[in-house]
Parts: structure tokens; sequence; C-alpha cells
């Protein structure tokens, strides 16, 4: 028999707890996962089977206003900055505490609550007592990449729930469930790096094995010239802004889609609409630096290639040979240190523009 998790492929473990907890709920729960292990539908599944008589059937009234977003008793948060606000989760505590407008219960709905411990002025103590005195039919359901250890006191308020990313199975699996050519399906799905959304995005876009062609070429066409250098990387950096387009375009088409649907079950527009483009801000945000990680991965592989094949030929080399051989493996390994280094950087924040800029220029010296 279907239910709202039917969806939710290659997350098992994950999926029997939250059909239990659809049963038997407590005050709060934190699901936590990397990007596109899909725990945003997970979310969006739980609380449908929360409100739903049969615990997720997927057909129900209740099922379809929350999968369509427009259940007024599914409030999910916001916060106007890079981390969360004391007054933004007070607003949420109030919320919290009115009465359901319906039958069931009430579920809030805090995404990224690793940010409650960032900033000048952390806002954690203000969402812990909120889950400290939850009341009676209100649900929370909290999301974070990742759980630092300075968020243990609300973990410990909280059933835990984990993702994982997906396996290259699980995603070709998806992707050819989904209606693509299994070729295609298997290309994206070693390009996905275990997120589903990503994939679901790069199976619409053209110019995938392009980009794949001209992140590989990188160490061929650097030259030792900041001029080169710098080509390329405006020319990856324009790549990245056309690789975007795909996502954009499932963006327009989702908000359309929800407009529909809100209009469908008698509301003029949807009501969260704020909330909705500050989410697909978020994931095009996201999506830009999984691009970036993905090419600097690729290019490692160019460089990992390189190292093995002058190993070999280093260990064969008659007299005279060795020197040459011995010079790439060393550029090889100063590559990589390199590219881990960028890579690192992408968690800083950084200038998209001066990271490249500063990555072509430094490999180009090897």
């Amino acid at each position: 028999m279907s239910d709202v998790f039917d969806s939710l492929v290659g997350q098992d473990r994950a999926i029997a707890a939250l059909r239990h907890h659809a049963r038997h709920p407590v005050h709060a729960y934190l699901f936590t996962g990397p990007v596109g292990s899909n725990v945003n539908d997970a979310v969006t599944a739980f609380a449908a089977a929360l409100q739903c008589r049969d615990f997720g059937c997927g057909a129900c009234e209740d099922c379809r206003r929350v999968l369509s977003r427009v259940d007024p008793d599914v409030h999910v948060a916001e916060r106007a900055g890079v981390s969360w606000r004391v007054d933004e989760l007070r607003e949420v505590d109030r919320v919290s505490r009115r009465r359901p407008l319906g039958s069931g219960r009430q579920v809030m709905i805090i995404p990224d609550v690793e940010l409650t411990v960032s900033g000048a002025a952390p806002s954690a103590p203000a969402l812990l007592k909120s889950l400290e005195e939850p009341p009676a039919r209100t649900v929370f359901i909290l999301t974070a990449d990742e759980v630092p250890e300075a968020l243990d006191t609300i973990v410990s308020r909280c059933v835990e729930v984990k993702f994982h990313a997906m396996s290259v199975v699980d995603l070709e699996a998806v992707l050819r469930r989904d209606g693509a050519a299994p070729d295609v399906a298997a290309a994206v799905a070693r390009s996905a790096r275990g997120n589903l959304a990503r994939a679901r995005v790069l199976l619409r876009d053209p110019g995938l094995d392009e980009r794949l062609a001209n992140w590989r070429a990188v160490p061929d066409r650097l030259n030792g010239t900041a001029a080169v250098a710098a080509a390329i990387a405006a020319e990856i950096s324009g790549s990245i802004d056309a690789a975007m387009a795909p996502l954009e375009s499932l963006h327009t088409e989702d908000l359309a889609r929800r407009v529909r649907e809100a209009k469908e079950v008698g509301q003029r527009s949807v009501g969260n609409r704020k909330e909705i483009e500050a989410q697909f801000k978020r994931e095009q945000r996201r999506f830009r630096l999984e691009e970036l990680r993905f090419g600097l991965s690729v290019v490692s592989g160019v460089y990992r290639q390189r190292m093995s094949e002058a190993l070999v030929a280093r260990q064969g080399a008659r007299e005279g040979g060795e020197g040459r051989d011995g010079y790439r493996v060393v550029a090889s390994m100063q590559a990589l240190e390199i590219l881990i280094e960028a890579n690192e950087r992408l968690a800083t924040n950084i200038d998209e523009g001066l990271l490249l800029a500063d990555l072509m220029l430094s490999l180009s010296r090897l």
C-alpha cells in the first residue's frame, strides 16, 4: 500500500522511523542529513502523515493540503539573515501556542537549526524554551545539515532522524523510475554527488557534458600565464550561471503549480509565498556551491590520474626519465593540496570569482 513516504528512495531506516512516529508522535524531531538527501521532502511527508487520519495515505484532503503546502496549520519558519535571530524564534514560539485551525495538530518547521548557534548573538536559548515547554497539540520539526556540539542541548530535546547522501545506484534507480534513459541516468547519478535534488536539475541541463569537458581540460589549458588563468576562471563562472537556468525554471514551475493548487482549494494565492521564494534562493545558493565542489572534484580526478600515471612511469623508467616523472608526481600532489584548500574555502562564503581566479593562478604556477 502506497503512502507519502514512498518517494523517499534510499532512506529505508529513516522512513521506518517516520512511519512509526506518525502513529506515535512526540513534541519535537530533528532531521539531519547532507544537502540533497531528501530531508526537505521528508519533512513535508512527515507533516502530512501527522495531519492524516490514516498516518500519511497520500490521497486524502489533509495529505493533499500539506503536500501542496497550503495547510494553515503547517508553518515553515523563515529567517531574514544568515543566522536565526532571537525575535524570529520568539515569533515561532508565539505561533506554536495558537490552537490548530483544523482537527489535527499544528506543525512548526524550523530549517537550518544549526544557525541558531552561529552569529554574534546565538538564538538557541529562545528555541530551547519552546522545546522545553511545548504546547500539547504542536509538533516541532527541525532540520540541520550537520549538528555542531553547541546544539547538543536542543538535540537532547528531540527525536533525531538521520538521513544520508544517496548512493549512485539509488540515484540512478530513481532517475530511471522518473523516465530518464539508462545512459543519461548513469551519467547524472555519477555527477550528482549523492544529491537527488541536484540530479533532477542536471537531468534538464543540456550543458552538463560540456561543463564536464571544460573542467577536465583545466590542467591542460593552464600555461603559466595570469591572462589564461583569469580567462578560464571567467569561463567557469559563466558556465555556472548557465547551469542555474534549469533550477530557476523548476522553481518557476513549482511556484506556478502551488498557486494553481491553492486556488483549487479556495485560496486566492499561496499564503507563504515569501517563505517559498526565500527557500528557492537558498537552494540556488547551494546549487552554485555544489556545482563548484563538483568541478573541483573533476579537476582533482585529472590530477590524481596524472599522478598515478607518473608513478607507474617512474617505477619502470630508465635512467634520465625518473626526474621528469618525479616532477609530475610532486606537481600533481601540490595541485591536489591547492584544490583541497579551495574546497575548504568554499565553506567561508568567499566570493566565487575571487576563489576561481586565485585557484587557477595557483594551479598555473605548477
